[in-house]
């Protein structure tokens, strides 16, 4: 996948741990641990917002984009 999820960076800026960050944003740590990781496929928006309100960030700086191919995209 293109999307790099880049919460392990900004917790350890935070210098915040993973069960401290679900506890405040109110999901599992599991879940945490999956979006670190990146093994998950998607994110709600409002889990978003809630991660950025407690890490006190921007989406931007959880989420990089990194084409797979170097190849121009076409418009099939």
């Amino acid at each position: 996948m293109a999307i790099i999820v880049t919460l392990d960076v900004m917790l350890a800026r935070r210098k915040m741990r993973s069960k401290t960050l679900a506890e405040q944003v109110g999901i599992t740590e599991q879940n945490i641990s999956l979006l670190k990781s990146g093994k998950v496929k998607g994110m709600r928006f409002d889990t978003l917002d809630r991660i950025c309100q407690v890490l006190e960030c921007q989406p931007a700086d959880l989420l990089v984009f990194e084409p797979e191919h170097a190849g121009p995209v076409s418009a099939d």
